[in-house]
C-alpha cells in the first residue's frame, strides 16, 4: 500500500467525507476503492475493444450493399 497526499476542491472533499461515511469506511479507502473501480472498468474495456479488433469477420462486404433493416 501507497500514501499519497490528493488535492481536491472543498465540494468534492465534502462529498467524500459524507459517501465514506454512508459506506462506513474512510475517505483514504473510498478513494482507493473508486480508483481500482476505474481502473478494473478500463481494463475491462480494453480487453473486450482488443477481443472485438483481433476477431475475424464473417460479414465481410464482397462489393455488395449490406442488407436493410427492414430485410430479415
Amino acid at each position: 500500500m501507497k500514501n499519497v497526499t490528493v488535492t481536491m476542491e472543498d465540494s468534492v472533499a465534502e462529498w467524500a467525507r459524507l459517501e465514506a461515511a454512508r459506506r462506513n469506511t474512510s475517505v483514504s479507502r473510498l478513494v482507493g476503492e473508486l480508483l481500482a473501480e476505474k481502473m478494473r472498468s478500463d481494463d475491462a474495456y480494453e480487453r473486450a475493444l482488443q477481443d472485438w479488433l483481433h476477431r475475424e469477420r464473417t460479414w465481410a462486404s464482397d462489393g455488395g450493399r449490406y442488407p436493410g433493416r427492414e430485410q430479415p
